[in-house]
């Protein structure tokens, strides 16, 4: 081998030689390269948990590196934490500046009030140094206003007349800024001065008491009459005037004594006596019920002789008591949600009913007024006033007496046949009568008949034991005469009422029986024996709630608004109402009609559903009406 060979072998050994020197030497570096692609390696098996390629011996190392990922989310969930709470709190924030509760925004950018630094006065009171606030204060405060007012026992203390002339006066001073003296006026006062003496006046009135019926002499049937009462009126111009000079003289303490006055009473027992008259009667035929009768003589007999005094509202339900058997009050038939069925005070609509026609023909004011649910036969429809009272508060009948002096009732009820009537002084101009004209508008169509299972008819036969009796809508106007010419023909209220249905009886047994008494081959496929059977039971349902009308059962006149002496009776076309405005309130059971002018009617409740009351009338109360007596 050539020296040349050998040089180049030598120089490749020791190259050689160095590079495994070199390696043995880098092994440390070696081993970290080793460590950093691990930890690439675990990064990707990381990566590949959710495929499942990790291998078992990397396992321990992946669920190492997977803390790093949770706490990244974690400081991300936290940082959302953050600004959720920030929106909240700017939200309550902006919330708290609108609700009235917190210094609005303008406020709390306002600038503190300023001192004054001039030299002023206010009525001699150095506001040198104050806010106008505090400034407003301490010359109010200096005055020390006890101003009162007595009349009799009472005493009241009256507001600080001065009060915005002196924040018109510090405000001047405090606009200008200059060293002054300033007095606070008392002119301009007048206005405040008469509200407060009208104030007094209107809490220490005593209204003087008319002469009129006091008492009912039960056994001669008679009212008797008692003398009017003086009353009392402060002098509001006097009090006026005192107010105003002890204002003005700076007796801000001052005690003024009120003048009072007595005041006469408008009319007389002798004139009452004179003028006393019956103001508005009325009459309906009753049943041959005994229970029913008796019923109705109680529910009289409540009311016989009941005084209303001026501005004073009567209640029927109040008058006559919660009507019980503990009373006397006997079953009868009377309407439960639509249901008629024997409870007592059966009967005691029609007292109700009467008595509001001979209130209306009065001319007093009706403040509550409800209808049946069903037509009623003693009155025409839509001059009936349905009421009901179990012990809570129902629909009532109710008006007050809108006249100077008391008016009274009187009743009777003697051979089926109730009258109620109203005696007092003259309500309504003389030659004024009033009376009501109702009109059936509209026929509802009944609701879906009811089927009765009869075996004794032939499969497929179907019989009407009981006719479907339709619904109607009345209009009720108030008719004003004067000396015989009418001079109003007005809207007064509406009236509802619900039809029934019709009573059909069939078998669909698929077998017919033999009625009682009778083989199978006597039954008869018309099954007109049943039919007529349950017309009569019809028949006793239908006179057992209400008896013949007092046009149908009797030729008495037409009904008027009695004059002294004169004996009025109903007819079929007026039983006259009264009064200036229409009867208010909800409507009874099944009756959706308003109150008064201008309201409409709403859908008519079927038989058997809650009663309602009618939505919408001036004096809506909203309640559900049990029972119809």
């Amino acid at each position: 081998m050539s020296d040349l060979n050998r040089n180049r072998t030598s120089r490749g050994t020791g190259k050689s030689s160095q590079s495994r020197a070199g390696a043995s030497g880098n092994r440390g570096r070696s081993s970290s390269r080793q460590s950093s692609a691990d930890r690439i390696l675990a990064v990707q098996n990381a990566r590949n948990l959710g495929s499942g390629r990790v291998t078992s011996s990397n396992k321990r190392r992946g669920r190492r590196r997977r803390q790093g990922p949770d706490a990244a989310k974690i400081l991300l969930i936290l940082i959302g934490i953050i600004i959720l709470i920030l929106c909240v709190a700017v939200g309550v924030q902006s919330c708290s500046k609108t609700d009235g509760t917190e210094t609005s925004a303008e406020e709390t950018s306002s600038e503190p009030e300023t001192e004054l630094e001039a030299e002023i006065t206010v009525n001699g009171v150095s506001v040198h140094g104050m806010t106008k606030t505090a400034a407003v204060e301490k010359v109010l405060e200096s005055m020390d206003w006890q101003m009162k007012v007595t009349c009799g026992e009472k005493e009241q203390v009256l507001e600080n007349l001065l009060k915005e002339n002196v924040e018109k006066v510090v405000d001047e001073a405090f606009k200008k800024g200059k060293p002054a003296d300033y007095e606070i006026p008392t002119d301009g006062l007048e206005e405040a001065a008469a509200a407060q003496a009208a104030a007094l006046a209107g809490a220490w009135n005593v209204k003087a008491k008319n002469g009129s019926i006091s008492a009912f002499d039960a056994a001669s049937g008679k009212f008797t009459f008692a003398e009017g009462e003086n009353g009392k009126a402060v002098n509001e111009e006097k009090l006026k005037n005192d107010i105003l000079m002890r204002t003005a003289a700076g007796e801000y303490d001052a005690v003024i004594t009120a003048e009072v006055k007595e005041t006469a009473p408008e009319i007389t027992a002798a004139q009452a006596r004179e003028k006393f008259q019956r103001l508005g009667t009325y009459s309906t035929t009753t049943t041959a019920n005994k229970d029913r009768n008796e019923n109705v003589r109680l529910a009289a007999a409540a009311l016989n002789g009941k005084i209303i005094q001026p501005g004073e509202e009567f209640s029927f339900n109040l008058t006559t008591g919660n009507r019980t058997t503990d009373k006397g009050y006997r079953p009868a038939g009377a309407y439960v949600n639509g249901v008629l069925v024997e409870e007592p005070g059966g009967g005691v609509c029609q007292v109700s009913s009467t008595l509001y026609n001979a209130v209306v023909f009065s001319g007093l004011k009706t403040t509550e007024r409800h209808a049946h649910s069903y037509e009623p036969s003693y009155v025409t429809p839509g001059e009936d006033a349905m009421v009901s009272y179990d012990g809570h508060s129902g629909p009532d009948m109710k008006f007050v007496n809108n006249s100077k002096t008391a008016v009274g009732i009187k009743t009777s009820f003697s051979d089926r046949k109730l009258t109620i009537s109203i005696y007092g002084n003259p309500i309504l101009e003389e030659g004024v009568t009033l009376s009501m004209k109702s009109e059936k508008v509209k026929e509802l169509d009944p609701p879906a008949p009811t089927y009765e299972e009869d075996p004794t008819l032939q499969p497929g036969v179907e019989v009407e034991a009981k006719a479907a009796t339709p619904g109607s809508r009345w209009v009720t106007n108030l008719i004003t005469k004067k000396n015989g010419e009418v001079i109003s023909d007005e809207f007064f209220h509406n009236s509802t009422y619900n039809g029934k249905p019709a009573t059909i009886k069939r078998n669909t047994s698929g077998s017919v029986a033999a009625p009682e008494g009778e083989s199978s081959s006597e039954s008869g496929a018309d099954g007109s024996s049943a039919a007529g059977e349950s017309q009569s039971a019809g028949s006793q349902e239908t006179g057992s709630q209400t008896g013949p009308t007092a046009a149908q059962g009797s030729s008495e006149p037409a009904a008027q608004n009695a004059g002294p002496g004169d004996v009025i009776e109903p007819s079929q076309e007026n039983h006259g109402p009264g009064g200036n405005e229409g009867p208010g309130g909800n409507d009874g059971p099944g009756e959706n009609g308003p109150a008064g002018p201008g309201f409409e009617d709403s859908p008519v409740s079927a038989p058997g559903s809650p009663d309602t009351a009618e939505p919408g009338g001036p004096s809506d109360m909203g309640f559900i009406a049990p029972r119809e007596d």
